[in-house]
């Protein structure tokens, strides 16, 4: 599994991409990712107090350490995130906090680095799910129910059933903040590994 997560990310990005994060920036984007992904798992809610600070402190410092080019990549980044991510936000599939804190990775990482802690969080998210899935004996339902999920995505949202959001307390539902948070822990390694 470490080997095929290497190879992805390797065809993902470039080493260097990682590798351009300041190590000021990683301990900042360590302590998001982590302090969220504990508050997703027990509340279930990524609080704007932490999200917003975060996002406009990602555009801080990367123009002061980067002058324009750091401003640039970081609204590339944070564009990026929130851009990809607003059709699952728009279709009640993906929580507000989850897209905030996703912009905020952004804006402190910048457009390559995000994107490799996005793919790894959705493999991380989805290995949860499945987990969920089995444990609770619904893995026909949540089947289903992504198909349609997927089906309201290719159409925008036309004529989808709106009892598969996020506010059905009936359906199973994952912390994506925990695959965020792993999802950094483990670009983080993967960084001072090949370091």
């Amino acid at each position: 599994m470490l080997s095929y997560l290497r190879q992805t990310s390797s065809l993902l990005m470039t080493e260097f991409t990682l590798q351009s994060v300041s190590e000021k920036i990683w301990v900042l984007v360590l302590a998001l990712t982590l302090f969220a992904a504990f508050t997703d798992w027990r509340t279930r809610r990524i609080p704007n107090w932490l999200t917003v600070p975060a996002f406009l402190a990602g555009i801080a410092l990367n123009s002061i350490f980067g002058g324009w080019q750091g401003a640039k990549a970081s609204l590339q980044g944070a564009g990026l995130a929130l851009g990809l991510l607003l059709p699952f936000v728009l279709l009640r599939g993906l929580g507000a906090g989850d897209w905030k804190l996703m912009g905020a990775v952004g804006a402190m990482m910048g457009w390559r680095p995000m994107l490799f802690v996005l793919f790894v969080s959705i493999l991380a998210s989805g290995l949860m799910a499945v987990v969920q899935m089995i444990v609770t004996g619904r893995v026909k339902r949540t089947l289903w129910n992504t198909l349609i999920l997927a089906k309201g995505l290719a159409t925008f949202g036309l004529g989808m059933k709106r009892d598969i959001t996020l506010d059905n307390p009936t359906l199973l539902k994952v912390p994506f903040g925990v695959g965020v948070g792993a999802a950094t822990v483990f670009g983080f390694v993967l960084t001072h590994l090949r370091s």
